[in-house]
């Protein structure tokens, strides 16, 4: 296991308990440098949306936490946040939070000539991931093979 994925498996553990109480989920957590600077964020929501004030109650009962324990090496900025719009579908909870919903599903390489789909979710069961088209079409694709998955945006 890396530095960066045991910083966010630990943060990940750490921060459950938080957010349990709060009835908030655990999107995901990143442990990213941009430019000089290291990053940690949380990514959370919770149903009807999360808030600027849920980020910063969450964060600051975070931060003793990661003060005290101290696992992280040099310095950092941590960061609690919304996952936003088109955010990526990642975890087994984000397929079955989707289920039923349109997605967007970009591929690496080209299926059919196309390399964007769009459709509802209709079944996921880790390795593949099945869409419903709005000609009622059924596509199955392989995980490895999707570039991008995402709550299709609807402007």
């Amino acid at each position: 296991m890396s530095r960066r994925e045991d910083y966010e498996l630990k943060t990940e553990r750490l921060l459950q308990p938080i957010l349990e109480k709060r009835n908030f989920d655990l999107i995901d957590v990143e442990y990213v440098k941009e430019g000089n600077t290291w990053y940690l964020r949380a990514f959370i929501d919770k149903e009807g949306g999360i808030t600027i004030n849920d980020c910063e109650a969450v964060a600051r009962e975070m931060n003793p936490v990661l003060d005290e324990l101290d696992y992280i090496d040099g310095p950092y900025t941590f960061e609690v946040s919304s996952p936003g719009l088109g955010r990526p579908l990642k975890k087994e909870k984000d397929y079955i939070r989707n289920m039923g919903k349109e997605i967007e599903v970009r591929t690496y390489r080209p299926i059919q000539h196309e390399k964007e789909f769009h459709g509802r979710l209709a079944a996921y069961d880790g390795k593949t991931v099945t869409i419903v088209t709005q000609e009622d079409v059924e596509l199955a694709f392989n995980k490895s093979d999707i570039a991008l998955i995402r709550e299709a945006l609807d402007f």
